[in-house]
C-alpha cells in the first residue's frame, strides 16, 4: 500500500475487529496510538510497550475522547454495542451518539480522516437485527454523521459494512466491495482490518461507503486493487 505518514487513533482497539485493524497498521509501520476503555486489557492485549500509545477514555465522555484525539490525522473506528448484553449501553448511545460525538471532535481536533466500521444491513430498517435496540439504524445515523464532517477532498471518510465476522487471518479470499446494501455473506476480521487500513491512503475509498464481504479462496498479495473506481 501507499505510505501513510500521520497519526491514525484506533477507538474500539481492545474489541476483536480493533485488534486486527493494530496488527494491519503495526504491519504496514503506521504511527497509531489506541483509544480503550481498559489498560489492563491493552496490556494484555498489545503488550507493555504498548502503555506509551493509549489513550485511555469512553467515547461517551467529551473531555476524554477530546483528550484521546490531540495530534491525531486519522481515525480508524471500531466501536460496537454489545445489545444482547443488558449491562451494556444501547445501540443508540454507542453506534449513534457515540459515533456522532467522536466524528464532529475528530474534525474540531483537525483529523483529516474518518474511517468507520458499520454493518451490512445498515440501511435496511425491517432487518432481524434492528429488533435489538434498533441496532442497524443507529448505524446508520452514525454514518450519516460521519459523513456530514468528513465529505470534502481535503476531510474525506470511508465506511465500510462488513458481513458476518469470522475470526480468520487476512488476505485468504477475493474480496467482494459493493454498494446500494444489496450483498450478502461473511468475511474476515483480518480482511477488514486490511481494508480499513488501505482505506487510509486508496483514492478510491475516499469520501464512499462499501458493503465488503468475501468471495473464492485465493491467496492475495494485498487488498487495494478491490477498491472499486467510482461510477462515472
Amino acid at each position: 500500500m501507499q505510505s501513510y505518514k500521520g497519526c491514525v487513533l484506533v477507538a474500539g482497539a481492545t474489541g476483536r475487529t480493533g485488534a486486527e485493524i493494530v496488527k494491519r497498521l503495526r504491519h504496514y509501520g503506521i504511527d497509531f496510538r489506541l483509544f480503550v476503555r481498559s489498560t489492563q486489557k491493552a496490556i494484555t492485549l498489545f503488550g507493555a510497550d504498548a502503555a506509551g500509545i493509549l489513550r485511555v477514555g469512553s467515547i461517551q465522555d467529551k473531555e476524554e475522547a477530546r483528550a484521546a484525539l490531540k495530534g491525531i490525522d486519522a481515525v480508524i473506528c471500531a466501536i460496537g454495542s454489545n445489545p444482547a448484553d443488558p449491562e451494556s449501553p444501547p445501540p443508540s448511545a454507542i453506534d449513534r451518539d457515540g459515533v456522532q460525538q467522536l466524528a464532529a471532535l475528530a474534525k474540531e481536533a483537525g483529523a483529516r480522516q474518518f474511517t468507520l466500521i458499520s454493518s451490512l444491513g445498515a440501511t435496511r430498517e425491517d432487518h432481524p437485527l434492528n429488533k435489538y435496540g434498533r441496532v442497524l439504524s443507529m448505524k446508520l445515523e452514525g454514518e450519516n454523521t460521519v459523513r456530514a464532517h468528513f465529505n470534502t477532498p481535503d476531510y474525506s471518510h470511508t465506511i465500510l459494512r462488513p458481513g458476518g465476522l469470522l475470526d480468520t487471518p487476512p488476505l485468504q479470499h477475493q474480496l467482494v466491495f459493493a454498494t446500494g446494501d444489496t450483498i450478502s455473506g461473511s468475511v474476515s476480521r483480518g480482511d477488514l482490518a486490511e481494508a480499513a487500513v488501505h482505506s487510509l491512503t486508496e483514492s478510491n475509498a475516499k469520501n464512499r461507503t462499501f458493503e465488503l464481504v468475501q468471495g473464492e479462496e485465493k491467496r492475495l498479495p494485498s487488498s487495494s486493487e478491490y477498491f472499486p473506481e467510482p461510477s462515472v
